[in-house]
């Protein structure tokens, strides 16, 4: 109940917010029903066609002595000559619409203002109650919404155990649509009518699709229910929504992909072609995950990775497992491959992004051997370490940069002194991943050393550690001081150029930036005429 904490005097009346549920008269309160029958206004919205959908709910409760009160839209998906165009004609038609009522107020009458579904849920008893409420005693009646009677007409959990519900007006651009829909655990969406082609579209691009459901007019006369994907466009009116429901317990299904025929004899349970999809999670936890990296993780049937990057990823009923250690890449490859093989929808989850040091490479160079060679595999970005410890440093790869790692596990440390030589002497800033750990204790002084000879010793050095996670640190020294005893696996190293600056700010925090502009060498000097080979001759 939601009550004005400032009533008006005795003689005013009172305003009712009343939902009336998504349609069925018997799915209407208790509460509902005693206050229409108490008030002596009764109000509600319609189109200019002057039918109401909330006033025919409710029907069978108004009295001959009810004084009505229809609100008719000015314009509803059509176009208006209003000068504040669609938005200055409703606001004018809200305003209007609120001085009516209050007129009955003042006058001492009590006034229910009638909605389908709840009133405070995407309907238009919400303008009146936000010009009136702080003016009148108001009280609000809950009702059933439209995604609560979708759910229970179609008999499908909506939402389970730390499921979360997404609910979406489908008035979003398509792009939004498409991004929020990948990272939902389920979802439904709103206002369909003229922009179900677009939430069509935004489904299917989500991977979402195939266990996509319909639910026009749900309760009502003309209910009803289906695959989505099977809908007409051309039949859909407004009343109408699309279901994602709870993907717990619910038979995974291919994303819209090109696929090869499934291998003989090792299909899952579907009997579908699995899928391999390489996945980053960003520098630590939920906070750095794209919206699409969610929607895969959510929808993977197995989750294959180093035990530390899976313990990022939420617990799901039904999703296995398979957690290894940090150095056996190739192993880990050909796991998730062959359970895609047999028919499984795998996320390899990485680190950062997977493209940079981390499992993409490993995934594709498996499955560029047979017997893999036709086992579909997306990679799908994440936020690098790099990036992540540059934004919270300032801006230091504000212009040309050379990303390098210090391990020389996979690679000399002949070939990696040779390429940071030749990056140092071309002012390249530098972001150097992997720069030690507990075996690899010299590499950061010897990479100090070779900078030296070509940076100044004041050069400022970004150290990231833990960026991201429980003991986020960021520090700022200079080249010359750069500690090899105070780098671990855990820190990035980003060293600046000759150009690179850092400033304290006002408020005492130090940043550091690289310029966008590089300043112009001295043209050589051009030879005098005297001394030119042409002249010479």
């Amino acid at each position: 109940m939601s009550e004005n904490s400032t009533p008006a005097g005795p003689s005013t009346g009172r305003l009712y917010g009343v939902g009336l549920g998504p349609g069925d008269p018997s799915l209407m309160t208790v509460r509902a029903v005693r206050v229409i029958a108490e008030a002596d206004v009764i109000a509600y919205h319609s189109a200019r066609h002057g039918r109401s959908i909330a006033r025919s709910i409710a029907a069978e409760h108004l009295r001959a002595d009810h004084i009505e009160e229809p609100l008719v839209y000015p314009v509803t998906t059509g176009t208006t000559d209003h000068p504040g165009g669609y938005q200055g004609a409703m606001e004018e038609f809200y305003a209007e619409s609120a001085a009516r009522l209050a007129v009955h107020l003042d006058a001492g009458r009590t006034v229910a203002v009638i909605a389908e579904g709840d009133p405070l849920f995407y309907g238009s008893y919400m303008h009146m109650h936000k010009r009136l409420a702080g003016r009148y005693p108001t009280e609000v009646i809950p009702g059933v919404t439209s995604v609560s009677a979708a759910a229970a007409r179609l008999g499908t959990p909506l939402v389970e155990g730390e499921e979360v519900l997404t609910i979406l007006p489908g008035t979003l651009p398509e792009e939004e649509l498409t991004a929020r829909l990948a990272s939902a655990d389920s979802a439904v969406v709103m206002k369909l009518g003229r922009t179900f082609p677009t939430v069509r579209r935004a489904i299917e691009r989500a991977g979402r699709l195939a266990d996509a459901r319909y639910v026009e007019r749900a309760t009502m006369s003309g209910e009803r229910t289906g695959a989505l994907a099977d809908v007409d466009p051309d039949s859909v009116p407004y009343f109408s929504v699309a279901v994602l429901p709870s993907r717990i317990g619910a038979v995974p299904v291919p994303v819209p992909v090109p696929v090869p025929e499934p291998v003989t004899g090792e299909t899952g349970a579907t009997g579908a072609t699995g899928q391999v999809v390489v996945v980053g999670t960003g520098p630590a936890g939920p906070l750095w995950l794209t919206p699409e990296t969610r929607g895969e993780l959510a929808a993977a049937e197995d989750l294959v990775g180093y035990t530390t990057y899976l313990d990022r990823v939420p617990v799901r009923p039904g999703q296995l497992r398979h957690g290894s250690d940090n150095k056996v890449e190739s192993e880990r490859a050909e796991f998730a491959l062959d359970l895609a093989r047999r028919g499984r929808r795998v996320a390899v989850v990485s680190g950062g992004d997977p493209g940079v040091f981390a499992m993409a490479t490993a995934v594709l160079e498996v499955a560029s051997r047979a017997p893999y060679e036709d086992v579909p595999v997306r990679v799908l970005p994440g936020v690098t370490a790099a990036n992540a410890a540059a934004a919270l440093a300032g801006a230091p790869l504000g212009h040309d940069y050379a990303v390098l790692s210090l391990s020389d596990r996979l690679k000399p440390w002949d070939v990696i002194a040779e390429r940071l030589h030749a990056a140092a002497a071309a002012d390249l800033v530098l972001a150097l991943y992997n720069p030690g750990s507990r075996s690899r204790t010299w590499q950061v002084g010897k990479a100090r050393e070779l900078l030296l000879e070509h940076r100044a010793p004041d050069t400022p050095v970004v150290l990231g550690r833990d960026v991201g996670g429980a003991e986020q640190s960021v520090r700022i020294v200079r080249l010359a001081d750069l500690d090899p005893a105070q780098v671990d696996m855990r820190t990035i190293l980003l060293v600046g150029s000759s150009q690179t600056v850092t400033v304290r700010r006002g408020d005492g925090r130090q940043i550091v930036w690289t310029p966008r502009r590089y300043p112009e060498k001295p043209l050589a000097e051009s030879p005098s005429p005297e001394n030119s080979p042409k002249a010479a001759n």
